[in-house]
């Protein structure tokens, strides 16, 4: 599926991008395909629902609205009445608000994400739907990228947000905050102003109001398009990388590595597929970080006779006899 970028006509509106670019996403769907639009009312959200609505209609598609309300802010009933509004006047008539409990474990905002994934695949499987289209803007993935960057993270998390990762797609990836508000108003459209977009205990909010107009005005103007193509880069590589790890791991034992085999292979590759090995041992996903895995490379690439290292979710490695066993205690 193509999406984006290159579709965008010169010159165009911004309502008319929006559009472009949702048409782009929509090439692998046919007449009477369940399209899912997550909605929060913002105005990233709102263009979205609105220019998928025209294209739509123009193409026999069922759209169908996903307001989700984490209960995260007093008055998030009167968020969601207001989305619902704004899209009743759209012209949706299939519109799903789905209250979720949150149980923070690692923050807020990851903890927040997380279970808005949940529902979401959750009525995707449901509703047997192919697309579901997410507001995210190319002022998100510079964000993104640069958090990333700030966090010491790897290729894959400095690639930003994919276009398309299975049936969540994000056609906006490049068009700016700005494109979205002005199409809001060309639309006639009343955005949800969130709090919490301009409250700066959130690193997110402080890199959007602070470190990028900085880097903007000290090193000049472009900074956020370098960024979004730096990801878009990256992300190429970082999928090159996972593919010829995952074609590696496929021939090996996740319990049993031989440490020879590891060896002749790339450190890139090798990393990669000791994430894969403990995980599959039983690490929860998402929980190996750099400082997890570098003892477990150096068991291969600079052995001293190094223990055994534990790891997240009970896994411990250890190199015996020339080769790494994984096992998880209890």
């Amino acid at each position: 599926m193509e999406v984006g970028s290159n579709l965008l006509p010169m010159g165009a509106n911004s309502s008319a991008a929006i559009r472009s670019a949702i048409r782009g996403a929509l090439t692998s769907a046919s007449a009477g395909d369940r399209i899912l639009v997550g909605v929060s009312g913002g105005t990233d959200s709102l263009a979205l629902a609105s220019g998928l609505f025209l294209e739509a209609s123009e193409r026999v598609l069922q759209p169908i609205a996903v307001i989700i309300d984490h209960g995260l802010q007093e008055d998030s009933v009167a968020v969601s009445h207001n989305a619902k509004l704004e899209l009743t006047k759209i012209g949706y008539e299939d519109i799903r608000i789905i209250k979720i409990r949150i149980e923070v474990t690692d923050g807020i905002e990851a903890s927040a994400r997380r279970s808005r994934y949940e529902a979401f695949n959750k009525l995707a499987e449901e509703l047997s739907a192919t697309i579901f289209m997410l507001g995210h803007t190319k002022d998100d993935q510079a964000e993104t990228v640069l958090l990333g960057l700030a966090r010491g993270s790897g290729t894959r998390s400095l690639s930003g947000m994919a276009e398309v990762n299975g049936i969540f797609v994000r056609p906006l990836l490049s068009i700016t905050r700005d494109q979205t508000v002005a199409a809001c108003e060309e639309w006639n459209l009343n955005p949800w102003q969130d709090p919490h977009n301009e409250n700066v205990k959130f690193t997110r909010v402080r890199v959007r109001e602070n470190v990028l107009p900085n880097l903007e005005r000290e090193i000049g103007p472009g900074v956020s398009d370098a960024l979004v193509r730096t990801a878009r880069l990256l992300r190429d590589d970082a999928d090159a990388l996972d593919g010829w790890a995952a074609t590696e791991y496929s021939k090996m034992d996740a319990k049993d590595l031989d440490i020879e085999k590891l060896a002749k292979l790339p450190k890139a590759v090798r990393t990669r597929i000791l994430r894969m090995a403990i995980y599959a041992v039983g690490a929860p996903a998402g929980s190996l970080t750099s400082e997890h895995i570098d003892p477990i490379e150096a068991l291969i690439s600079a052995w001293r006779g190094q223990g055994a290292s534990s790891l997240p979710g009970g896994v411990k490695v250890a190199r015996i006899s020339g080769r790494l066993s994984l096992l998880r205690e209890g």
